[in-house]
This record gives C-alpha cells, structure tokens and sequence, in this order.
C-alpha cells in the first residue's frame, strides 16, 4: 500500500472520529480518539485540519441545458498550487468542494437543482478529476468561464485555521456535467 494512500486513509479515520466525538460528547470516545491521535505512526502533518472548517460559496446557474448533451459526465476539483496545501489539507478541501457542488446541485426547488444530471452522473461511477492551476486569479477566470457554459460551480473558502490565510479560496468544484463541455473550461489544466 503506497504512502499516499495510508494518509488518506489515515485521515479519513480520524476525520470520521473527531465527527463522531463531537456528536457523542462522551468521554469514553474523547479518550479512544486520543489514544489514536498520539500512536507514533501517525504524524501531527496528517492531522493539522481535524478542527478546521471551511466556509463555502456558490453561484447558482441552471445546468437543465446540460441534460440533453450525451455522453459521460465527470466532476472536476480544482487546486491551487500556490497555497502549497500539505496532501491531508488537498484532501479536505477537495471533499468539501465535491459535497458542497453536489448539495448545489440537489437543492430542492433551487435554481441550480439539476436532479437528472446527478442521477446520469450517479448511475456512472461519479467520475472526479483533480487538477492543478497556479493562481487565484487563474481560478477566477475557470469560474467564470464554467458559469458562461451553465456549468455548477461550487468555491471552497479556507476557515484559516491551519495554514493557509483566512478567507483564501482552495479548490473549484465543478459540475457534474457533461465531460466534453467540462473539456472546455479545464482541457488545458494538468493532473493534480
């Protein structure tokens, strides 16, 4: 198993026991999370953002003109090489960022609620990409761009508490959507 994958899952563990402390309040669970946190095999780097929340924002765009295009649909996340994000922090970001485009998405009554295209998404694997692009201001133009196309968009803004600026946009979410219109806003951006 690579290193990268023991982070992530690493990660997650300790993410679903921190969500699982707060809702518990319970002592017996406050102690087994730390028992946890402090084995050696696990780095303090890996769990830097278990207290940290993000603040999200969205514009709402009507994607029903998506449903007809066929093909296979994919989502994209979007990263910012700039803030040199540490790989656990990546991850976060990018979870919050997929969650919140698919709320934005299945919003009822909404003007972004596009069941149809999460439904075709959905019953295709839920395809995700991660890419790169170097500057906030790159990121804009990508957001920009998507909207012009009615794609959904969903902006991720860092709560701040670790390492990055308060208020710094990390990762772009964007669609689901078909992948040859995504293609457009993100065909030339690199793999993250």
């Amino acid at each position: 198993m690579s290193s990268n994958t023991i982070q992530l899952i690493s990660a997650c563990t300790v993410s679903l026991i921190t969500e699982s402390d707060s809702l518990s309040n319970t002592s017996s669970n406050s102690s087994s999370s730390s028992n946890f946190t402090n084995s050696p095999e696990f780095e303090s780097s890996e769990l830097e953002y278990e207290d940290e929340s993000s603040e999200e924002e969205d514009y709402l765009v009507n994607s029903k003109s998506l449903n007809n295009i066929p093909g296979e649909t994919k989502m994209a996340l979007i990263i910012r090489t700039d803030l040199k994000m540490t790989k656990g922090k990546v991850a976060a970001q990018c979870a919050h960022a997929a969650l919140g485009s698919y709320k934005l998405m299945s919003l009822n009554g909404s003007e972004s609620e596009n069941l149809e295209l999460l439904k075709r998404w959905e019953s295709h694997g839920q395809a995700k990409i991660t890419l790169q692009c170097k500057s906030k201001d790159d990121l804009d133009l990508l957001f920009a761009k998507a909207i012009s196309l009615n794609i959904n968009s969903y902006l991720v803004r860092d709560a701040g508490r670790t390492q990055i600026e308060p208020g710094s946009v990390t990762v772009l979410a964007l669609g689901p959507a078909p992948k040859n219109i995504l293609d457009q806003v993100t065909g030339d951006l690199k793999l993250y």
